[in-house]
């Protein structure tokens, strides 16, 4: 699940891009829409969906999951919402197809990020299949100094990408719906992962994740869950979650959203002045440079490893060319020699803080939070021999913006065991 950040709590709920307030089905002419018959105003942002006006208890507004001809999903009405476990166990009876059912886990304020997941889920699930989108502010995941009721709330746009992108309905319970009794007294512990980069920045927070997306899997009883490679230490628990306490449910992780100039999606980016936006880019900028660093590497080293005898045979070259005076020649000879011998983790970590430490001092600077090269498993760092798979991490502030982004990488031969795309059980 998204979460808070400091001057408007998230963690990629992102922002509705521009979306107007929800349509509405076409009414009788000379009708009310709002009264139109078998439908339920939406509520406004920020309203307690249980609250909204014309439904009745138990309703589920909007129309059922038809389909057309092409066997398409048909887009649903943005006022098709559900506040209820009981509605969204009624809507999913009525659903009544064979079909695969997935969620997706959002706190609302969505953007086109979220609109790629809900695709995918639709995309793994098919026309037939059942595609849950939860909005929910989980009040657990909010710390000192994230402020839970400054968090965006934008429902009716919510509701508007949501259903575009293929959603075949919106969860939308209230708090009381989903922590009857209020703060649950038995939680999930994140353990020692959880406490390890974000969690280190913000203690308690990724138990408070767990807890809701542990509730919202049985709540909504998916097959499938997809949740995005931004959030990639969120991933990361969810998935250890999953397996360590049995859950039934495949993992998706789907990668990660950016935009045209580089900087990842999230709710966050519009708080960024102009000024900001061009320091922000350092964090894409580092880990695509950490990313560039590692090809060039794992290039020089296949060139290595093809020659018949090694990089012996390189070194042998680049001292022969040498006497001949064939410096550029010797010099990428001794590149390919060496190449086992440098580089590495430790070159990509070198290449991506040398981006962070020019923005440190751009104006407005960036304050680095963290760079971390860990190990997606248990979210440690990786030594300088690491082979196999990594996730290469970044969060920091420009002004009062905290953004975070990583980008998997692949050390030597991939690792089968951990995966840090695609799906797991």
């Amino acid at each position: 699940m998204p979460s808070a950040t400091d001057r408007s709590p998230d963690q990629d709920p992102g922002q509705a891009l521009g979306q107007d307030p929800g349509r509405t089905r076409a009414s009788a002419p000379g009708q009310d829409p709002a009264s139109a018959p078998g439908r339920t105003r939406a509520p406004a942002p920020g309203q307690d969906p249980a609250q909204a006006p014309d439904r009745h208890p138990g309703q589920v507004s909007g129309r059922d999951p038809a389909r057309v001809g092409s066997g398409r999903p048909v887009r649903h009405a943005p006022a098709a919402l559900v506040p209820t476990a009981r509605d969204l166990r009624d809507a999913v009876a009525r659903h009544g197809a064979p079909g695969r059912n997935a969620v997706v886990m959002t706190m609302g304020a969505l953007h086109e990020g979220h609109a790629t997941l809900i695709r995918a889920a639709r995309a793994r699930v098919g026309a037939d299949g059942f595609v849950v989108v939860t909005v929910f502010v989980n009040p657990l995941q909010f710390g000192a100094g994230e402020d839970l009721d400054r968090y965006p709330r934008t429902l009716d746009a919510d509701l508007e990408l949501a259903f575009d992108a293929g959603a075949s309905v919106v969860f939308a319970p209230s708090a009381d719906e989903v922590y009857p009794g209020g703060e649950p007294q038995v939680r999930i512990t994140a353990g020692p992962m959880g406490e390890r980069l974000e969690g280190a920045s913000r203690p308690g927070h990724f138990d408070g994740m767990l807890t809701v997306v542990a509730k919202l899997l049985h709540l909504t009883a998916p097959d499938l869950a997809l949740f995005g490679q931004k959030d990639a230490q969120q991933l990361a628990l969810i998935r250890r979650m999953v397996r360590d306490l049995n859950f039934p449910v495949e993992v998706v992780g789907v990668e990660t959203v950016r935009e045209d100039d580089g900087l990842a999606l999230s709710s966050r980016n519009r708080y960024l002045s102009a000024g900001e936006r061009r320091t922000a880019l350092a964090l894409s900028r580092a880990l695509f440079a950490g990313r560039e660093r590692l090809a060039a590497q794992e290039a020089l080293r296949a060139r290595a490893d093809a020659l018949p005898n090694g990089r012996d045979r390189a070194e042998n070259r680049a001292e022969a060319l040498s006497r001949l005076g064939e410096a550029r020649a010797a010099a990428d000879a001794h590149a390919v020699a060496q190449a086992a011998e440098c580089g590495g983790p430790g070159a990509v970590r070198a290449a991506a803080r040398a981006v962070l430490d020019e923005a440190a001092g751009a104006e407005p600077p960036l304050t680095l939070d963290y760079l971390a090269l860990v190990d997606p498993a248990d979210f440690t760092e990786v030594a300088d021999d690491h082979e196999g798979d990594a996730v290469l991490a970044v969060a920091a502030r420009v002004g009062t913006t905290r953004l975070i982004d990583n980008v998997p990488l692949s050390f030597g031969p991939p690792s089968p065991e951990t995966p840090t795309l695609g799906a797991t059980k």
